[in-house]
């Protein structure tokens, strides 16, 4: 009605030569006889404006968007913007133009208007104080808005819907608006709820279903449920939205089972004396129907045998319309299974896939996929944008997609999960693919957003009866290469990929210097990795009896290790086999050092080693929150049988001269599958198991390399080549005997749900079930004498620290040489990423 009074005075000029110009100015109406021309174009001479309270006369004629001296019409398109531009600015109620004044070729024009009052106070009764204030910024009422009628009609179902959504569907909302006569064109608002008691659903109650029972159907309504004792995960309440959607899941679940003409006839909501409700739902099922011929028409790249094993429908299978779309069009993952995906992996970007019935005979149906292949499409250029530090080679060598090869979404769904692997962006990376249908090519463009590739570790903290400080500095995305370049410190230089690692931890009884780099791509051409460590590490004797540290009796280990990574193609190019070559020094000054039943003092002994792991990864896309694939490994670490190849007899040697050269094998297994039941739930299982082995029943077990289970799993200072086992729910490593274990297994389930995947924070949490022991020797051994634990968690990954956790565990088993169960623990994850 606003804009449609300023219209008629738009019309009035259209269909007169000759107007009254009405001009408003307290109550004082004035009258003049004013002619022009229709259609001519004039000089707006200038703009008067009537009505205001609190606007000046220069702020409306900015609304209006006219200045003196332009050219206008009467009417015209200028004129009927300035009027729309006032009402947008959501200030007026009313605008009114008049023909003010006609000198020559000039026209003076005024808008008389009607501003709209403002908000001061807003008071809101009837609810908690807190909620009030929550209420008053959600529904934006916030002092200086102007009081429109769609302020109050959208605050006041705004209020109604936020409470019937939590189940008060008797709510009443009453708006009252009152002058504010503390100051000019101000008003006040207090608004009055009554949410009444909150509704709850009683009965859901079929009729008309023979072929599923009304116990199934309610539970493929996810979101409507009944009120009962004990419900705590999901609250009873009826909300219309979801309730809609529940109807359609009915629906849903009738047409998977073959009953496509399935129909609800009416849906009807009954008050109880109780004040809860009953829902009563009439259906009508129809009769179920099946396959009848699948036939294939337009296929020429692929056989109808080779279509058939992909769709998976056979003649006489129960007709199922969900199914048939999704092996067709595909189910929205990235390992889906489907005709269109089978064309669009192998060029055909272009090509359409639609399912026709085509004959309805009784309870069959004859249905008919129609293919239009088209020609094969190439890609003809492929770009990165959002990556301002990391270099574009660095992503370029990771994509599964180039310019001049055939397009594949597969390629581009690899390119997506290769990049994610990095560790240097957010996981939600999203493909552009901008085709060209004339030219039968496509443009790719991935998007990414980058976060910190750099993480720091600063902790102090008390154990072993000292302070115990640590610094930690890792580089995950480093660029060597501009190490001497000064423009490239920003503050260190950044971009080419490798990491860089450099950790401090000292204390009273012992310090632990390591450093550590690797280049993933050696020589920039193959994905080949070269990694080089190097480490120290001095222990000093501790007396638990007097708490003193005795500097002059140590232990000091030296080591370093040289790994070379390659990516194979075969079996496919998921697996890696890495090669390590790592010596250590253990230099005893006094120390006493327990070597199986021998305690040695003084002397060296060496462990130079030699392992290989044939690995396979592919899981994705993201390395903090992966939801789909898997990881494999199997690695054998081992030094030479030294004492194979002597005449000497172990059995009598001295310690020192036994233990000279280590000798060991060990062979570790491991396995992780990710299943996703959406993209923010998903199910880790794992399964992992050790054994170190000897060659020479006289030398026996090695006193190095062992098992340690139990606890957080994160491994503490020693150097030793010991493997820590986490098993939440027991004290860190009290499942293994004190000189570690030579066996062991573990088993592993755990449901995650990702609250957030923000490029500044990851956060997930976790509930488990773990069991897994260990074992000194197989006369121990027994794969079903596990200790077992559940619990929950939450985990949270900041680029710049790493990942950060708490577990709370029950273990279900005592620990070893106990009775008790262990019960409850505590664990914190620090600096553990993955």
């Amino acid at each position: 009605m606003k804009l449609f009074s300023a219209t008629l005075v738009l019309i009035a000029l259209f269909f007169n030569f000759s107007a009254t110009a009405q001009i408003k100015k307290d109550s004082v109406t004035i009258n003049k006889n004013i002619s022009f021309e229709k259609g001519k174009e004039y000089i707006l001479g200038g703009i008067t404006v009537t009505g205001l309270k609190k606007f000046s006369e220069e702020t409306v004629k900015v609304f209006t968007g006219l200045r003196n001296g332009q050219v206008i019409k009467l009417p015209g398109d200028k004129l009927t913007s300035a009027i729309k531009k006032l009402y947008e600015s959501k200030q007026f109620s009313n605008v009114d133009v008049y023909l003010a004044k006609l000198d020559g070729k000039s026209v003076y024009l005024q808008f008389d208007v009607l501003e709209l009052p403002m908000l001061n106070n807003v008071n809101i009764s009837g609810v908690k104080k807190s909620k009030a204030k929550e209420l008053i910024k959600e529904a934006e009422l916030k002092a200086g808005a102007m009081l429109t009628d769609n302020l109050i009609v959208t605050t006041r179902n705004y209020i109604t819907k936020k409470y019937t959504d939590k189940g008060y569907l008797k709510i009443k909302v009453n708006l009252d608006v009152k002058k504010d006569t503390t100051d000019i064109n101000t008003v006040n608002m207090n608004v009055f709820i009554d949410k009444g008691a909150r509704i709850k659903i009683k009965e859901i109650v079929f009729t008309g279903n023979k072929k599923l029972t009304g116990k199934g159907l309610k539970k493929t309504m996810s979101n409507t449920k009944t009120k009962f004792i004990g419900r705590f995960w999901k609250a009873s309440k009826y909300i219309e939205e979801d309730y809609q959607e529940d109807l359609e899941n009915i629906l849903d679940k009738y047409s998977r089972l073959g009953f496509r003409d399935a129909r609800i006839l009416s849906d009807k909501i009954s008050w109880n004396d109780d004040n809860t409700i009953n829902i009563n739902i009439d259906l009508e099922e129809g009769r179920q129907y099946r396959f009848a011929d699948i036939l294939f028409v337009g296929n020429k790249e692929y056989t109808d045998d080779q279509l058939k094993a992909v769709l998976r429908i056979d003649k006489g299978d129960v007709y199922n319309g969900a199914v048939l779309k999704e092996r067709i069009k595909g189910d929205g993952t990235p390992t889906s299974e489907d005709i269109s995906t089978l064309y669009q992996d192998n060029g055909f970007l272009f090509s359409q896939v639609d399912a026709i019935e085509t004959r309805v005979k009784n309870d069959s149906i004859t249905v008919e996929i129609r293919i239009r292949e088209d020609e094969k499409a190439r890609i003809r250029k492929v770009s990165v944008t959002g990556n301002d530090k990391t270099n574009d080679h660095v992503i370029f060598r990771e994509l599964r997609v180039k310019p001049g090869d055939l397009f594949s979404r597969s390629a581009i769904i690899r390119s997506i999960r290769e990049i994610g692997q990095l560790g240097f962006f957010d996981q939600n990376v999203t493909p552009d693919v901008i085709p060209d249908y004339q030219n039968k090519t496509a443009d790719i463009d991935f998007t990414v957003v980058e976060k910190g590739g750099s993480q720091i570790e600063l902790q102090g903290g008390y154990g072993g009866g000292s302070f115990i400080g640590t610094l930690g500095l890792s580089f995950n995305n480093f660029s060597i290469r501009n190490l001497l370049n000064k423009e490239a410190y920003k503050p260190l230089p950044m971009g080419d990929g490798q990491k860089l690692s450099l950790r401090l931890q000292t204390s009273r009884t012992f310090s632990t210097y390591s450093f550590s780099l690797t280049e993933p791509w050696l020589g920039g051409k193959k994905p080949q990795s070269l990694s080089f460590s190097i480490y120290s590490s001095k222990q000093y004797q501790f007396n638990y009896q007097t708490g003193d540290v005795d500097r002059n009796q140590n232990l000091g280990i030296i080591g370093a290790s040289l790994g070379l990574g390659q990516r194979l193609k075969w079996p496919d190019d998921f697996f890696q086999l890495t090669q390590t070559i790592s010596y250590q020094s253990f230099q005893l000054n006094n120390y006493g050092f327990r070597v199986g039943t021998n305690i040695l003092n003084n002397g060296t002994l060496n462990n130079l080693s030699y392992s290989a792991a044939i690995s396979r990864n592919s899981a994705g896309p993201s390395l903090i929150f992966p939801t789909y694939g898997s990881e494999f490994s199997l690695a054998v670490k081992a030094t030479l049988p030294y004492s194979l190849f002597s005449d000497k007899d172990y059995a009598n040697l001295e310690a020192q001269e036994k233990y000279k050269w280590l000798e060991y094998y060990k062979i570790t297994a491991k396995g992780k599958w990710y299943t996703s039941f959406t993209d923010k739930l998903v199910l880790m299982t794992n399964a992992e198991m050790g054994y170190l082995g000897f060659y020479n029943s006289e030398l026996g077990q090695n006193p190095f390399e062992r098992y340690f289970v139990g606890g957080d799993g994160i491994a503490q200072f020693q150097l030793d080549g010991r493997e820590t086992i986490g098993l939440r729910g027991y004290e860190n490593s009290r499942l293994s005997s004190a000189e570690g274990g030579t066996i062991f297994n573990k088993f592993q389930m755990e449901l995650r749900f990702s609250i957030t995947d923000s490029p500044s924070a990851s956060i997930y949490t976790l509930g488990f079930l773990e069991a897994g022991n260990s074992y000194d020797n197989f006369e121990t051994f027994n794969p079903f004498e596990l200790k077992r634990s559940a619990g929950v968690g939450v985990r949270i990954f900041m680029p710049a620290f790493g990942l950060l956790g708490i577990d709370f565990a029950h273990g279900f088993d005592p620990l070893p040489g106990l009775r008790d169960k262990s019960g409850w623990q505590t664990h914190f994850i620090i600096g553990r990423q993955f």
